[in-house]
């Protein structure tokens, strides 16, 4: 029954794109600037439909602490022997979620980027920790104290997350 309202979503949602997408390349309406971060509703909508999450729809609530490099016992690789990477790098307890999956954050969707975009709220399991035990995250914020600023405002006490996918490799810097 979920996936079949997820494809009646999606064929909504491909209608309504296909409808829209004429008008805002005539009206120029497509402003924004180069270095933004991408939205994609509708990939995020069939990503939904083939992991069988309807968007919106909320896994987990979860705890998080915040760790950066340059901190006593902090490497610069998470546990899978990657590069760690600022604000898309994750801590988790590979009982809850498996490492290699992909999470969708939503409080952390418009947070500052290292590289001046905003944040898109999807963040990548690719590291474990000793003290990361049951429905508990840490983020990686970045490299010095002061890349944690831009998360200092985020209530993370109570997160909404929603596993949304898997990835290969390493994952993207």
């Amino acid at each position: 029954m979920r996936r079949q309202l997820a494809g009646i979503l999606a064929t909504a949602v491909i209608s309504a794109f296909a409808i829209a997408a004429p008008v805002q390349a005539a009206t120029g309406a497509d402003s924004a600037p180069a270095s933004a971060t991408r939205v994609d509703p509708l990939g995020d909508l069939i990503t939904s439909a083939l992991t069988g999450a309807l968007p919106g729809s909320v896994d987990f609530k979860m705890r998080a602490t915040m760790y950066h490099a340059g901190a006593k016992g902090i490497r610069a690789f998470d546990s899978l022997g990657c590069k760690v990477a600022a604000m898309r790098t994750v801590a988790v307890d590979p009982k809850v979620i498996p490492r290699r999956t992909v999470i969708f954050i939503k409080e952390t969707v418009g947070l500052p980027m290292p590289d001046g975009g905003t944040h898109d709220g999807y963040w990548y399991a690719s590291d474990i920790g000793g003290a990361i035990k049951g429905l508990k995250l840490d983020l990686f914020s970045g490299f010095g104290a002061a890349s944690m600023k831009a998360l200092r405002g985020v209530d993370l006490s109570s997160l909404s997350v929603s596993t949304v996918g898997e990835f290969k490799g390493c994952p993207p810097q």
